[in-house]
């Protein structure tokens, strides 16, 4: 399932991309189907995921129903996906990333937090703050978590997660060199677009076969796989979760690869009137102005 969500004259709603356009989930809908109005409670309340993939098997499988209820895409608002509960970062966790910053490769994953207030949506303006002139761009695959789970074994750790993102780690840089740790220079307001759509695990069966691209101005600047990550996406729930509970809701966003702008010569930073893309082959493209 490709799911998104929708702001409507009733507030956020759940939606799903399909074959004949975009399907809002609407509060009829939930009378008759009991099925969650919200991304967040879809994720949050126990089974709710499995609720809204029982409605789109009963419901949406008939073309001629689908013509009925979907919309194009370019008439639906997009909003924030949902509000997570923590987003965990992985710093370091492409080879050719750490070789353009000149450290050598971590022995085990670099995890950092990134606070929930930066989160934002697809069409959302990057704001850049007054007291930062180099703020830079990181295209990242985010696994969202879908089961409670701690102490799990890399072979089982898919079976937590309940889909993927794109997430952009936006950074300034200055503050990253000058606080010594990274939670400030990663978690200023709007420094965290994610979206536009969370593809659920079903359709995503190895998370390590995936192009991932970040464009600046529709010129490419990051390029590259997630095959080329040195923690995959099991390792990382594995060891995050030998000593931290995750929760459903919870963000990994799993790193990001070489390009980024500080290690470009000269140096590529963000300036207002830019437009920002990060995509992902199978999961999206999310695209964010950037602002004074």
């Amino acid at each position: 399932m490709i799911l998104l969500t929708a702001n409507t004259s009733s507030g956020p709603r759940l939606a799903i991309k399909t074959s004949a356009g975009i399907v809002v989930f609407e509060d009829a809908q939930k009378k008759k189907a009991e099925i969650p109005l919200t991304l967040e409670e879809a994720l949050f309340v126990p089974r709710g995921l499995d609720r809204v993939r029982r409605f789109v098997r009963e419901n949406l499988k008939d073309a001629s129903v689908l013509s009925k209820l979907a919309a194009p895409e370019k008439k639906i608002r997009l909003g924030p996906l949902f509000r997570p509960r923590n987003v965990l970062c992985i710093g370091l966790n492409y080879k050719d990333h750490a070789a353009e910053g000149g450290v050598p490769l971590p022995e085990k994953p670099v995890v950092f937090a990134k606070l929930t207030g930066c989160i934002t949506g697809p069409g959302a303006p990057i704001v850049l703050p007054p007291d930062t002139k180099e703020v830079d761009y990181e295209a990242e695959l985010a696994v969202v978590i879908g089961r409670k789970c701690r102490g799990v074994s890399s072979s089982d750790a898919l079976d937590y997660v309940a889909g993927y993102t794109c997430l952009n780690d936006v950074s300034a840089r200055d503050f990253q060199r000058g606080d010594g740790q990274w939670v400030r220079a990663k978690s200023q307001d709007t420094f965290g677009p994610m979206g536009p759509y969370l593809v659920t695990s079903e359709d995503i069966p190895d998370p390590q076969t995936l192009p991932i691209r970040c464009l600046v101005n529709g010129t490419t600047l990051q390029d590259s796989n997630t095959d080329k990550m040195i923690f995959g996406v099991r390792e990382l729930i594995a060891f995050i979760s030998r000593g931290i509970t995750l929760e459903p809701g919870d963000v990994i966003s799993t790193g990001t690869p070489h390009g980024v702008g500080f290690a470009r010569k000269p140096p590529i930073f963000l300036k207002a009137g830019d437009e920002v893309v990060v995509e992902i082959d199978g999961i999206g493209r999310l695209t964010n102005p950037v602002k004074a």
